[in-house]
Formats: structure tokens, C-alpha cells, sequence
């Protein structure tokens, strides 16, 4: 993940440079990046994903509080591959409108969740990939627990992400035994003096 702060942490990196950060996680082996491009509470901008999708091969996910179509045009035109839609920020009539205007546009969609309760109007998109948050947006603290105890819900033709809390290799080991089919990694790496050597320890045997 590209991103220069949270709500949670402030500040991450002070020395942010979204376009070297994202050529160093496609070097590292990185299969997509997400790139925050929320001002108010991230401290991103729609630039630097137009700067990274300039810069890289890998797909590119804007991430951003999407509540309408514009947002998602946006972001077709600005290079995204993919956009992030977040359950509990929409009712069910946009989540499927949403969703079916970003497929329209020939972009993928990750749909991500933290609530249990939002887990079958998530599923009724159809979408084909799932986002678990294991960052509880209330208390703000993390736990792969949250993966573990939803993903028997999700079915595995459904591919899962686990998102936030996740720092080591043995992290990735158990989520994968659990059947995650990839970890979206942001604050983690970006605290790394070298994010080159930090991706790689995470990825180690992962291939």
C-alpha cells in the first residue's frame, strides 16, 4: 500500500515519495498495489495515483471513501485498475450500483467488510473479490482473529484479502493456511527503512 498517514497512526512516512515507494513494492515482487488517495484523513491525493500508474506494470487499486459514480469515472481516468468499495460505508442499493458501474468500466472491485452482518449483501454483488478488515474502525485496534473467524463465510470460489494488522511472515503463513488468497500490507512496510527487504521477509516462501 502507498500511503502517507492514517487516522489511526498520523503521520507514517516523512520522507513520502508515492512513485519511488511503488517502483521499490513492484521490484520486491508485489503482485498490485493500493494507492490512498483521501485527503482529509490520509493525506493522499488523486495525483499520486496518476503518478504510480505512470510509473508501474502492476495493477493499481484507488483506495478511497467511494460513495458515488464520479469517484469511481475518476478514477477510471486517472488509471486505476481496480476500486475499493467498503460495505459499511454504503446502503445495498449502492453497493450493487456501484459496484456494477465499476465493472461497466472495465475495472475490478474489492469489496471490503468488517461487519458479519454485511457479509451476504456483500456476496449479492457477485464480486469475486473480498476484503476482511481486521481493523476495528471504532477502537482502531487490529486482529487477524477477525480474518479467521469470518472467512468460513466466504466461499472459496470468492478470492479473500485479509487487510490491516498484518507484519510478519508467519502472519502470511497462517493466513494462508486459513485459505486468505492474498494480504493487502500499508503501514507495516511503509514504517520500513527499506521497504525493498521488508516486502521480500514478508513474501519470503510465499510463491
Amino acid at each position: 500500500e502507498v500511503k502517507k498517514a492514517s487516522p489511526s497512526a498520523g503521520l507514517i512516512r516523512a520522507d513520502f515519495d508515492p512513485v519511488r515507494i511503488a517502483e521499490t513494492y513492484q521490484a520486491a515482487g508485489a503482485a498490485c498495489l493500493s494507492v490512498l488517495t483521501d485527503e482529509q484523513y490520509f493525506q493522499g491525493h488523486l495525483d499520486f495515483l496518476k503518478a504510480v500508474r505512470q510509473a508501474v506494470r502492476i495493477p493499481v487499486m484507488r483506495k478511497e471513501f467511494i460513495i458515488d459514480r464520479y469517484q469511481i469515472a475518476e478514477a477510471r481516468v486517472a488509471g486505476a485498475d481496480c476500486v475499493l468499495l467498503i460495505a459499511e460505508c454504503l446502503t445495498e442499493p449502492e453497493l450493487q450500483d456501484l459496484y456494477q458501474y465499476a465493472r461497466e468500466l472495465g475495472m475490478d472491485v474489492l469489496i471490503e467488510l468488517y461487519d458479519r452482518a454485511n457479509v451476504r449483501q456483500v456476496l449479492q454483488t457477485g464480486t469475486g473479490l473480498l476484503g476482511i478488515n481486521n481493523r476495528d474502525l471504532r477502537s482502531f485496534q487490529t486482529s487477524l482473529d477477525h480474518t479467521f473467524n469470518l472467512q468460513q463465510e466466504i466461499p472459496r470460489d470468492v478470492l479473500l484479502v485479509s487487510e490491516s494488522g498484518i507484519r510478519t511472515h508467519a502472519d502470511i503463513l497462517k493466513l494462508r493456511a486459513a485459505g486468505v488468497g492474498a494480504v493487502l500490507v500499508g503501514e507495516s512496510l511503509m514504517r520500513q527503512p527499506d521497504i525493498a527487504v521488508a516486502v521480500r521477509n514478508l513474501m519470503s516462501g510465499c510463491d
